[in-house]
């Protein structure tokens, strides 16, 4: 069955560091906030943005707990768990309490290159091992290979808990593909800030979104628009944060993001190692960029 809880604006959210590297627990609090002010849908925690893989089970744990308190039940919230060890994905599965959370987003296995079959078994074992619904997350360009939109497809008539894919691929053929022939209620989400307006266009139902994180408010109100066919006046804020999105990934995310939120004064910018922040370049042109937002 579709979940229309997951329907048109979620941000991956950050997690924000002190000077001394640790979890800050303050700037999180004061990024959930401005998710709510900005009136996105929904939140994602411990995805690729939030630095999950370099978090160590007590910090997935304090990060889970403050977003939990700052939210007050007022936004669903979404889960990443996901990696390359199926059997470590189902262990965290039922070590997790699961309870606080709409679904479970989980990303492709990387580094091992599973072949599709592979792939599928994957997210069968995952199906089985949870009644919570999950979203399937195809990013090539971090993890090396591409789920085909035939076995997307197949996971998505197979598997009723497994209620939409976060397409990355920047490939909106392949994108195309699997809105045409996916069951109805499975929802097709973008991956990608700058292709969401195509994206559902062409009949897809929102975004996991990065940029939205800066500004929620005109971000989600463009994805409304969209999701309204009110297509003319969606590409007027689409194109007024175009540039602004392409920088936060000109020199890696989620450096470019925390940047970002440094200036808007949400968090402070440090990322954890192996990431650095932006290289000047970039952070000059944010900054300039952002200045000149209205």
């Amino acid at each position: 069955m579709s979940n229309k809880n997951l329907r048109g604006t979620g941000v991956a959210i950050v997690t924000p560091f002190d000077k001394k590297g640790n979890v800050d627990t303050k700037g999180l609090t004061n990024v959930v906030k401005h998710l709510h002010d900005g009136k996105v849908e929904y939140i994602v925690a411990l995805g690729t943005t939030g630095e999950s893989v370099t978090l160590s089970k007590d910090e997935k744990k304090l990060v889970i707990e403050t977003i939990i308190k700052a939210n007050g039940n007022k936004l669903p919230l979404v889960l990443g768990i996901g990696g390359n060890n199926t059997q470590e994905v189902l262990d965290s599965f039922n070590k997790t309490d699961l309870k606080p959370f709409e679904a479970i987003l989980s990303v492709a296995p990387y580094y091992n290159k599973p072949n599709q079959e592979g792939y599928y078994q994957h997210y069968k074992a995952l199906a089985k091992a949870t009644k919570k619904d999950i979203i399937l997350y195809n990013v090539p360009g971090r993890t090396g290979s591409n789920v085909t939109w035939e076995t997307q497809v197949r996971i998505a008539k197979d598997f009723k808990n497994i209620v939409a894919t976060k397409e990355a691929s920047g490939n909106i053929e392949q994108i195309m593909k699997i809105i045409k022939n996916k069951p109805k209620d499975f929802m097709v989400i973008s991956g990608d800030d700058n292709l969401t307006l195509p994206i559902i266009a062409a009949g897809g139902e929102g975004v996991i979104s990065v940029v939205a994180q800066a500004f929620p408010k005109d971000y989600s109100e463009m994805v409304r628009l969209c999701l309204k066919h009110k297509f003319t006046d969606a590409q007027k804020l689409h194109y007024k944060l175009v540039d602004i999105t392409d920088q936060l990934f000109a020199d890696g995310n989620p450096g470019g993001i925390k940047y970002a939120l440094s200036l808007l004064k949400k968090c402070e910018p440090f990322v954890r190692l192996p990431l650095a922040e932006p290289n000047d370049k970039v952070k000059q042109t944010l900054s300039q960029l952002i200045k000149k937002y209205k």
